[in-house]
């Protein structure tokens, strides 16, 4: 058995399709952990603000049945997947950590590096798991936020459940 984080995201219709997204997930997997969710500005474009939080559930499936579930989850809820790294989402579900797993194949990479890079990524993940370990690093969830530069990407706690 394998604990999941995932990263959930979208800026079309959020409360909708966020709220889609964790049936799906909990019909898929049982259980999960959510984080508080975080409305913060797109990110490489211009665009309406995303509303994101991170989500925790326990699973047997492999690494890449998880990955390939959660392209099925996006398409089902609207997700078109373009050229464009940056864009307006419906959903965007994005395996950050499985178990303590350093694994890459093809565009897939764990940890994901956006744990370093985003305030959407990593506040939600520190919510659930501030005394967790990064597999490579090995620095706690609560020292990368406690040393991320969080004043470039504000978030805003919002109350979506």
């Amino acid at each position: 058995m394998a604990t999941v984080y995932i990263s959930i995201g979208s800026n079309i219709e959020p409360a909708k399709n966020i709220h889609a997204s964790l049936k799906d997930l909990e019909a898929h997997y049982g259980v999960i952990q959510q984080s508080p969710v975080y409305e913060s500005a797109a990110v490489g474009f211009e665009g309406d603000d995303f509303y994101n939080l991170v989500v925790a559930f326990d699973t047997t499936d492999d690494v890449l049945t998880v990955n390939q579930t959660l392209a099925d989850i996006e398409a089902a809820n609207g997700r078109v997947r373009t050229d464009k790294k940056f864009s307006a989402r419906t959903l965007d579900l994005d395996l950050l950590l499985y178990d303590e797993l350093i694994f890459e194949q093809g565009k897939l990479r764990l940890p994901r590096d956006e744990i370093f890079k985003y305030a959407f990524v990593l506040r939600p993940l520190f919510d659930l798991i501030p005394q967790q370990k990064h597999p490579e690093t090995g620095q706690t969830y609560a020292e990368i936020w406690e040393n991320f530069d969080q004043d470039t990407q504000p978030l805003h706690l919002i109350h979506l459940f």
